[in-house]
């Protein structure tokens, strides 16, 4: 049944349409007072207007009823209407009334006003749909970038939110086996006795999904973690009466908890679609997020472990060291004659025991050396110097134990003298390690060749396997090769030269033994130089280790003490700041002019460089912290505005590291 509001004078007109319309309820007035009280109570879906009423200004009324959601039907009458009155109308029939035409045009403005209502309501329902596909898309993206349990279920939690907008949710969720706790997001505050409800509710759905729950959750034991937005209202018992859909949060068998919301105004089937698709989505990252915290407490458990074993090692190392440097000098006092006469059995069995001991020593030491660096305590005193002296240190030093095997030692120096910027003492203690190798692997009678040159990063040749120590490299090094003539390695075992505690399988390797640690040392000890170490061979031809370091420039030096400053701050537990600033030549030069700006704290150790019309200073600052780096830029900041005939609108980058114990970078554009 249709509701006509029929604003006419005329009898006659009246009894026309109420002829035309008889099943239909029609609604006469006259007076615009009722007109519009009509309107209000009765929400008639066509008002007909008599264009020849005179108790009303019809220009005004249809003016007025198009404000409402009403089809206006003017009767086209002896009155002339401008433009303004048919503006307004949305259907005309003109006197004498023609019923059928009235008819007619009524029932095909209802059809189309039905068409118009849903077509409405489904493109409402489409920028839903729409919507909600957007917040599973934002959803989803922000599900993929975090491994936090709590910010995942936040992102889910939020994304519910906007697409449904409920009253009130609540998750289960475990932090650890022994923490189970239930997230409440809620509209408004939720009272005590509700709150235990939802806490008995979320243990009873707890164990209705799982037959044999993992962890007994009580009421006492179950933590609340409340969100609310506003608290000008409280929710009762009365929520529980409101729609609502729950969603097990599980994958693969796997479950983590589950989610359950409440709403006043009914669920649609899309939108127990959104919710599910919303919850199924942050199952993947919440297992992603699981195993990444197993893994980071697997982790720490075994950084702990290769703590104490470090700490275990250098103990037994230093108590070693002890009794064992008495036995050597007491077997020192023996083999001298100071203790008394001795026959030539005895001599023998105490040098062999000499001979042991010295081994031990070796052994301990490495062991020593080893625990510094992994614990980054190896102490460097790096130095501009020759590597000549302590190649033929080494050779000599050596040459004793070469002969016993009838082994010659030979070095054949580069053609150009250049300079390093390296620790003498850990050089040594890298070249003798690889020479007394290769007299350790050389049968009797043969050479081995200590040669260098100075060769770019780019000629060097290696094998594929110690790419990623080689592929860094760049610019001039010094190259020192040791090579014999010895038993010499399998390919497939390159790449494990250079691991702790490994010795290539063989029955010499085996009967001459070692610690399998004096490798890995000068492997940690080459890269504390900057440079590399490896090592190519062929089986029953000799073998050929090399190892390079920087030809020193101001680069490579400043680069030297930045690795000093840092290993000496974290050994004594401070920082090191490592500032930056790029601009043009001009205006880095203007900067260190100026006094009581860049004073000796920030240039005793700092490195131009010049890249055409570009410059960048960089400055090492011990005990350096972010407060002391950003103080800095206020005062190049405050100079460089004071001083614009100088600078200019200069373009400075201004930038910084805090090394050491902490590590924080940050950055600024001046």
């Amino acid at each position: 049944m249709t509701k006509f509001l029929l604003i006419t004078g005329d009898s006659e007109k009246e009894k026309i349409i109420k002829e035309v319309f008889p099943s239909d309820e029609i609604i006469t007035a006259t007076e615009e007072t009722v007109i519009f009280d009509t309107l209000d109570v009765e929400e008639p879906e066509i008002a007909i207007v008599d264009g020849d009423i005179q108790s009303v200004d019809v220009k005004s009324l249809c003016r007025k009823l198009k404000q409402n959601p009403i089809i206006i039907l003017l009767i086209m009458g002896e009155v002339k209407h401008n433009k303004d009155v048919t503006h307004n109308a949305n259907l005309f029939i003109k006197t004498p009334i023609d019923k059928k035409l009235l008819s007619a045009t009524i029932d095909a403005s209802l059809n189309t006003r039905q068409s118009l209502i849903k077509m409405s309501q489904s493109n409402q329902e489409l920028a839903r749909s729409l919507y909600q596909l957007n917040v599973l898309y934002n959803t989803s993206s922000q599900l993929a970038g975090s491994l936090d349990k709590d910010k995942l279920l936040k992102i889910m939690t939020e994304g519910i939110d906007k697409s449904l907008n409920f009253e009130l949710s609540c998750t289960l969720m475990f932090r650890s086996e022994r923490e189970p706790v239930l997230l409440i997001n809620s509209l408004y505050k939720v009272s005590d006795r509700l709150l235990e409800a939802l806490k008995l509710r979320a243990i009873l759905s707890y164990k209705s999904l799982l037959s044999d729950p993992p962890f007994d959750i009580k009421i006492g034991n179950l933590k609340i973690e409340k969100s609310i937005k506003h608290n000008i209202q409280e929710y009762d018992f009365s929520i529980l009466r409101f729609d609502n859909m729950f969603a097990p949060i599980m994958l693969n068998d796997e479950f983590f908890g589950f989610t359950e919301i409440y709403r006043e105004k009914p669920f649609s089937a899309e939108d127990a679609t959104c919710f599910q698709t919303l919850v199924q989505q942050v199952s993947l990252p919440l297992q992603s997020a699981s195993l990444f915290q197993e893994l980071k407490a697997t982790n720490r458990k075994l950084q702990k472990l290769e703590r104490l074993k470090s700490e275990f090692i250098s103990i037994v190392s230093h108590e070693l060291r002890t009794p064992l440097t008495a036995i050597k000098n007491a077997m020192d006092i023996v083999l001298s004659g100071k203790a008394g006469t001795m026959t030539d059995n005895i001599e023998k069995f105490v040098s062999m025991g000499k001979r042991n001991a010295i081994r031990l020593s070796g052994i301990i030491n490495d062991l020593l050396d080893i625990s510094k660096i992994e614990a980054g305590k190896m102490d460097f005193k790096f130095e501009l110097m020759n590597v000549e002296p302590v190649i033929e240190y080494v050779k000599n030093n050596l040459a004793e134990v070469a002969h016993e095997k009838n082994l010659t030692i030979k070095y054949t120096p580069s053609d150009e003298t250049v300079e390093v910027y390296a620790d003498s003492n850990r050089l040594e203690q890298v070249l003798t390690n690889l020479v007394s190798n290769a007299i350790k692997f050389t049968p009797e009678a043969g050479d081995i060749e200590i040669s260098t040159k100075v060769i770019n990063a780019r000629e060097l040749q290696y094998d594929n396997c110690f790419e990623e120590d080689i592929k860094r490299l760049q610019g001039k090094y010094l190259q020192v090769c040791v090579e014999d003539h010895g038993i010499g390695i399998e390919r497939k075992d390159l790449n494990h030269v250079f691991d702790k505690f490994a010795q290539i399988e063989n029955s010499l390797s085996r009967k001459v033994g070692g610690s399998g640690l004096g490798l890995p040392i000068a492997r940690q000890l080459m890269e504390s130089h900057n440079g590399a170490i490896w090592c190519d061979s062929e089986i029953n031809k000799g073998s050929r280790f090399y190892f390079v370091i920087p030809v020193a420039n101001d680069k490579s030096n400043f680069v030297m003490i930045k690795k000093q400053m840092i290993q000496k701050a974290r050994s004594c537990g401070s920082t090191v700041a490592v500032i930056n600033i790029k601009s043009k030549n001009e205006i880095i030069e203007s900067l260190l002019k100026e006094d009581n700006l860049l004073n000796k704290t920030y240039m005793t150790n700092s490195l131009l460089e010049k890249n055409g019309q570009h410059a960048s200073l960089t400055m090492l600052v011990m005990d350096g912290d972010k407060p002391s780096a950003e103080f800095l830029k206020k005062k190049i900041e405050t100079l460089t505005s004071q001083k614009r005939s100088v600078y200019g609108e200069c373009d400075i980058m201004f930038s910084y590291e805090i090394e050491g114990e902490a590590h924080e970078k940050d950055s600024y554009s001046g």
